[in-house]
């Protein structure tokens, strides 16, 4: 694939914000393919394995949904060289090609009772294709947004990576909203409607690959790479240990609570609480959206008074309200009160989601920045976001579902711990240090 070369001149205002937009709409993309999966995963669960309950069959898809995320530390450890390597702007290409291949897959596969045991291996093999492609799209995005952005409005800019990660995650929604409430019966879209989204969803990544094509490569990474000697690596990665722990700590609490109320919660409100699946959609779409609208604010905020305080909040507020928000949430008696609980833990999580791309790509030089901030985080995502959603119906089915709400505080609790003794004690916005990163 021939990407023409970016022209070696400082950006306008006009090119940072199409270059802004070109490389988050790969990731809505990319997160949209991804998360299609969880959405309809209520209505393929039954087409890719022997039927039983439907606690058994969501098991099962949570499984691989799982063993997806074991890719994503080797596409971050691939992806992260290559866009360290040879330019950011390549590497998210390369993502969001793999991200189409895997998305084309399941829409066309066929189901257990036509091809048996092939179905779900066929399955799994293109959620570990979609694993590489999101493992490495993180890094590189993140990165990017965070060397495009003005030294002033990084924080507001890089948190573009979760509004567009959101965005990717209500498009699903909206897809199932469509096709539940307008397009098919419930009927059809168990029997084979659930393919159109996944169908979609490679049309739109071979979009943004086109689109991709006229982004314009990062200033910090042209003028990095002038040097010979200033090639990256793991080895050179090694070299920053305090670095690259603070991005497994960091991600720990902030991702297995962020995929707890988006990923899970559908789950957790038909399973739990009660609501219909119908209803647990609307309540989700409708508390993404808020929560999407929320994150340039947050990012906005850090931009003023630092990355630290958000991060602190976010540990602090967590720690405290994770058991008694889960609790009230079983035993929400309306969609209504469902939603604003969700959104309540949804703005708590902001202090993390709003800022964590642009934090961690703050702590490396740019000849590892994508490695450093993609390896890490795709480490940290497989183990503990990547089963979050099976580690909590494992606890169901053993009839302890409280031991999962600790769990998430737990995590939580280790990223306090981080940002309390790992994290340098003052950020690059109260140092004046932004022109480093």
């Amino acid at each position: 694939m021939h990407i023409p070369p970016s022209p070696d001149v400082t950006l306008t205002t006009r090119q940072r914000i199409r270059s802004i937009v070109a490389g988050s709409s790969g990731n809505l993309i990319e997160y949209y393919d991804w998360y299609v999966y969880a959405a309809f995963s209520l209505y393929f669960a039954h087409a890719f394995f022997p039927h039983g309950s439907q606690t058994a069959e969501l098991l099962r898809t949570a499984a691989i949904f799982a063993i997806g995320f074991l890719m994503r530390p080797i596409g971050g450890w691939v992806m992260g060289l290559v866009a360290d390597r040879h330019g950011r702007r390549f590497a998210l290409s390369i993502s969001v090609l793999a991200m189409c291949a895997g998305s084309l897959t399941i829409a066309l596969c066929p189901g257990y009772d036509s091809i048996g045991i092939a179905a779900p291996a066929i399955l799994l093999l293109a959620r570990l294709v979609q694993g590489l492609s999101l493992g490495g799209e993180y890094g590189a995005s993140a990165t990017y947004l965070s060397e495009i952005a003005p030294p002033a409005q990084r924080g507001f800019y890089a948190s573009f990576q979760y509004v567009t990660l959101v965005a990717g995650q209500l498009l699903a929604l909206v897809v199932l909203l469509l096709l539940q409430f307008v397009i098919l019966t419930p009927q059809q879209l168990g029997a084979w409607g659930w393919r159109v989204p996944f169908g979609i969803g490679a049309l739109l990544a071979l979009s943004v690959l086109w689109f991709r094509r006229g982004m314009a490569e990062s200033e910090q990474f042209r003028n990095a790479t002038r040097d010979p000697a200033a090639a990256g690596g793991l080895r050179v990665l090694l070299r920053h240990p305090r670095e690259v722990i603070s991005v497994c700590g960091l991600t720990l609490g902030g991702t297995v609570a962020f995929y707890t109320f988006t990923i899970y919660m559908q789950k957790y409100l038909v399973n739990t609480t009660g609501l219909s699946r119908e209803q647990s959609t609307v309540v989700s779409t409708t508390a993404l959206a808020i929560f999407a609208l929320a994150q340039p604010a947050f990012g906005a905020l850090s931009d003023r008074v630092g990355r630290r305080p958000l991060l602190l909040s976010f540990g602090v507020i967590g720690c405290i309200v994770t058991v008694p928000l889960m609790h009230a949430l079983g035993q929400a008696h309306s969609p209504r009160m469902a939603l604003l609980l969700v959104v309540v833990a949804l703005l708590c999580i902001s202090g993390y989601t709003s800022i964590n791309a642009v934090v961690k790509a703050e702590l490396f030089p740019t000849r590892i920045r994508a490695l450093g901030v993609a390896l890490p985080y795709a480490l940290t995502v497989s183990i503990f976001g990547g089963t979050a959603e099976y580690v909590a119906l494992w606890f169901k089915e053993a009839g302890h579902e409280e031991w999962f709400y600790w769990y998430v505080t737990g995590c939580i609790a280790c990223s306090l711990l981080t940002v309390l003794f790992l994290l340098p004690a003052r950020d690059s916005i109260t140092s004046g240090t932004q022109e480093s990163v």
